[in-house]
């Protein structure tokens, strides 16, 4: 009965609108993962190659398939090409999607819990309410990309995320803040460059190396994460809640901006 609450939630989401309020999104720990909705896969990979081929492509050869709510959970989908593809509300937990190509995709309310997208392409995608818990990105390309998603736990080391845009959206708040989440994400050696990360929620990220110059960190939760040897250069840092993070050494932190407008700077460690 939660299982089915929740589904409808989301489900009616989707027919408001994006952005997606955060009640869908909060209502994930009374979802069972391992129900036939969630786990399993209604299309093998040969029919989804063969929807992929069937409708117009574009002039590079690209498809803009309709998978919108498909359950396609644990398939093996590696290297194929979902480029500018209708992916909402569809069902990838689990999946093997290594290589795969979703730019300018929509993927979003899209199931992608511990989906593997090892080396994948979302540039320009739009992940808003996703969730992606535990998901492994390691050197994804998400430029541009526009993401509230939930990434709580992933593997994003040395993704690239420059000038993405995880900020919350400030104009529907009625249920929630969407805004993407990366508690305790591994973003290290990633580049953030650009990026706008106003409230998104770092705590304990690891953010070892990771290039974050020009980043907006306005609002930002760094709280307990480790920033040490990251390129802070013209980062905004304005209320950004730095309590009990490991920064980078003092040359480093010198190059961001507004950092006597941080939070809790006297309760954060330093990086030798």
């Amino acid at each position: 009965m939660l299982f089915r609450l929740a589904f409808v939630l989301v489900s009616m989401a989707a027919l408001l609108g994006d952005p997606i309020d955060a009640t869908a999104q909060g209502m994930l720990s009374n979802v069972d993962l391992n129900s036939p909705e969630m786990s399993t896969a209604e299309m093998t990979r040969a029919e989804v190659e063969a929807l992929l081929k069937a409708v117009p492509q574009d002039g590079a050869g690209r498809s803009s398939a309709d998978l919108q709510g498909k359950r396609l959970s644990h398939l093996d989908l590696s290297g194929l090409d979902f480029s500018g593809s209708n992916l909402r509300l569809v069902k990838l937990n689990g999946a093997s999607l290594k290589g795969a190509h979703f730019d300018r995709a929509n993927l979003n309310q899209a199931w992608l819990i511990d989906a593997d997208l090892t080396g994948a392409s979302l540039a320009n995608a739009s992940l808003l309410g996703t969730q992606m818990q535990r998901a492994k990105l390691g050197g994804a390309d998400l430029n541009g990309a526009r993401i509230t998603a939930d990434l709580s736990g992933a593997s994003l080391i040395g993704a690239k995320l420059s000038g993405a845009d995880l900020s919350a959206d400030m104009r529907n708040q009625s249920m929630g803040l969407m805004r993407g989440v990366l508690k305790s994400a591994d973003l290290a050696g990633a580049d953030l460059s650009g990026a706008n990360l106003s409230r998104v929620d770092l705590e304990f990220a690891q953010l070892q190396n990771a290039n974050l110059a020009n980043c907006n960190l306005g609002h930002a939760d760094l709280a307990g994460a480790d920033l040490s040897d990251a390129n802070l250069a013209g980062a905004d840092l304005t209320e950004t809640d730095l309590a009990s993070a490991l920064l980078p050494g003092e040359a480093a932190l010198k190059k961001a901006s507004n950092l006597d407008k941080a939070l809790n700077l006297s309760l954060a460690r330093r990086h030798p």
